[in-house]
C-alpha cells in the first residue's frame, strides 16, 4: 500500500456506526465533512461530525448514504454488516475503510507534534504492532526535532535564494540536519547559536 497524507478541506466522508469504534474514526478524519449514519450516536461525535444521519443500516440501503462521498468509514458493531457497506463502496469505486478489515483504505496509527506527523502501519496484518512503534517514536523523539524543524523553516528562504540548484540545496541541508553540533546547541536550548551554526554549514550568508 501507498503512504499518503491528504488535506481535508472539501472533501466528505461517510462513517456507518455511532459507537467507540466510531468516535475513533471521527477523530481521525476531523477537518472532513463528516456525516455519521447510525442509529444512535455517542454525544462526542457530534463534536467532529458535521453531519448525522438516524437510520437503521441495511445491507440494502447503505450504497443510499454514500453520494458524493469521497471515502466511506464501516464501523459499524456487525461484521458482516462492514464487509456489505465495504463491498457496495468498492462496487461504487470510493475507497473504504472497514473495522473488520478488508478495506483500500487502512487508517495508521500516528504521532503528531508541533511542525510533523509520524504514521505507522503494519497494513493491517498486526493492528497492535503500530501503536508500540508509535509509543517508542514518542519516546525516542525529544524537543530537539520541533526545534530541528523550526529551524529549517527559517533557512528555507535563504537556501532557495542563495543556492539555485535543487541538488545544491539538497546537500547543504543534509549538511546541517547531519551536523551533530547543531543537534547539541538545540538539544542546549541555544537556538540562536544554532541557527549561525545552521548557516555556516549550509555555506549561507
Amino acid at each position: 500500500m501507498v503512504p499518503v497524507f491528504l488535506a481535508p478541506a472539501g472533501r466528505k466522508i461517510v462513517v456507518f456506526g455511532g459507537g467507540d469504534v466510531a468516535l475513533r474514526k471521527c477523530r481521525h478524519f476531523e477537518g472532513f465533512g463528516i456525516k455519521v449514519v447510525a442509529e444512535e450516536m455517542l454525544p462526542e461525535i457530534a463534536e467532529v461530525a458535521e453531519t448525522f444521519v438516524r437510520s437503521t443500516v441495511t445491507a440494502e440501503n447503505a450504497g443510499s448514504f454514500m453520494d458524493g462521498a469521497d471515502a466511506v468509514i464501516a464501523a459499524t458493531s456487525s461484521k458482516a454488516l462492514n464487509g456489505s457497506i465495504r463491498d457496495i463502496a468498492m462496487e461504487k469505486g470510493i475507497p473504504v475503510n472497514s473495522a473488520h478489515g478488508g478495506g483500500d483504505v487502512l487508517i495508521p496509527s500516528t504521532l503528531r507534534r508541533g511542525g510533523f506527523t509520524v504514521a505507522v502501519s503494519s497494513e493491517g496484518r498486526a493492528p497492535a504492532f503500530p501503536p508500540y512503534v508509535t509509543t517508542q517514536i514518542d519516546n525516542f523523539l525529544d524537543d530537539s526535532y520541533e526545534k530541528m524543524l523550526i529551524l529549517l523553516v527559517k533557512l528555507r528562504p535563504a537556501v532557495m535564494d542563495q543556492i539555485k540548484s535543487q541538488p545544491e540545496r539538497a546537500e547543504a541541508l543534509e549538511r546541517i540536519i547531519n551536523d551533530s553540533e547543531i543537534w547539541n546547541l538545540l538539544r542546549l536550548g541555544d537556538e540562536k547559536g544554532a541557527f549561525y551554526a545552521a548557516k555556516k554549514e549550509g555555506g549561507l550568508k
